[in-house]
């Protein structure tokens, strides 16, 4: 598969979400309510022109720069402007001419729809595999966002190192995405339709954690994951006993965080100050963090906390002077079915 085969798909084949035949591109979860009233400030054609659903959408975002790789007709792009504010600056990347000038045609209607006095949101052509020749500055981005596109690139460790060295040190790459639960046959990598509908470029889990800490995201969180049923049968037919999972991750770039679980006797107190999570702060699916309780948690969740832009939002209780061995109940298996993993959760941790 190449780069002229996805911009056919996403730029002439699909005229609207309708035409996808499968849910593959589609968010681990529904959009939550308070965030539906962005999406009715988003122009009628950029919505029109949006291949999935849902929305990646960490906390904790105003003022901030972020980076959508794959923004396509912007719909994702838009929706994050008004969660920056207009202290915040949201950059779009897509490869797809006909994605990019739907973006780009409404970017003065959003500000003004959003009252802004000038536009956050801008939008650039290039290749997310190539993200050092678009001239943005190393280590000047707070997040970096995906929604269901880095299994369409056709070079996802350049993807992953590429957003590694955009990001600001604590920075994060919070990112929805499509997992196979084995390393598929290169040939369904070949077929533009399943590649397209996001299943022939899915990652077996493994081999994504791998890439993404070669790239130094050190230690993957899993936030949530979701069996996906492939209801298409000629596609069902073409993939074989594969099986596989939307999942949204979020990697930190962190230096020194540790290849397992350890325990230094740490542990954080939320203060309920995230907007978005006043009551629990979801880092993730191993760490549901309610305000106000002592929360034990090891040394790299720790720094997740404490060295990234939620360090304001909680209390530290302890250091890195005593070792107390590995964190009780440290695992790391992979939610390859729904019965090995009847929460959907996994991770690193705890």
């Amino acid at each position: 598969m190449d780069h002229d085969n996805v911009k056919l798909y996403y730029g002439k084949v699909l005229k609207s979400s309708e035409d996808l035949k499968t849910s593959a591109c589609c968010t681990a979860d529904a959009m939550p309510a308070h965030l539906r009233p962005l999406a009715a400030k988003i122009h009628p054609e950029v919505s029109a022109k949006y291949y999935g659903c849902g929305l990646v959408h960490p906390s904790e975002l105003s003022g901030r720069r972020v980076l959508d790789l794959g923004a396509g007709s912007g719909r994702d792009a838009y929706m994050l402007a008004q969660l920056v504010g207009e202290a915040g600056e949201i950059v779009g990347v897509d490869m797809t001419d006909e994605q990019l000038d739907v973006a780009r045609r409404h970017v003065d209607w959003h500000a003004r729809e959003f009252g802004y006095p000038k536009p956050n949101a801008r939008f650039l052509q290039g290749y997310i595999e190539r993200l050092g020749e678009l001239g943005l500055e190393p280590r000047s981005f707070d997040v970096i966002v995906s929604n269901c596109v880095i299994n369409l690139s056709i070079d996802k460790a350049a993807v992953l190192k590429g957003a590694f060295d955009l990001l600001k040190p604590g920075g994060e790459l919070y990112f929805s995405d499509v997992y196979a639960d084995r390393r598929l046959n290169v040939d369904l990598a070949k077929d533009p339709e399943l590649y397209g509908e996001c299943l022939g470029g899915a990652l077996y889990w493994n081999d994504f954690l791998s890439l993404a800490k070669a790239a130094g995201f050190l230690d993957p969180r899993l936030v949530t994951s979701r069996p996906l049923d492939v209801t298409n049968d000629a596609i069902r037919k073409k993939l074989g006993a594969a099986q596989f999972f939307s999942a949204t991750y979020r990697l930190f770039k962190l230096d020194g965080l540790e290849p397992a679980c350890e325990d230094y006797g740490q542990a954080v107190i939320y203060k309920g100050t995230v907007p978005e999570e006043p009551d629990i702060f979801v880092l993730d699916g191993h760490h549901h963090i309610e305000k106000g309780r002592i929360f034990p948690v090891c040394g790299n969740t720790w720094r997740m906390l404490a060295e990234t832009r939620f360090a304001p939002h909680f209390q530290f209780v302890g250091d890195f002077r005593t070792h107390f061995g590995i964190f009780p109940g440290c695992g790391t298996s992979i939610p390859f079915t729904a019965a090995d993993d009847p929460n959907g959760t996994s991770g690193a941790c705890c």
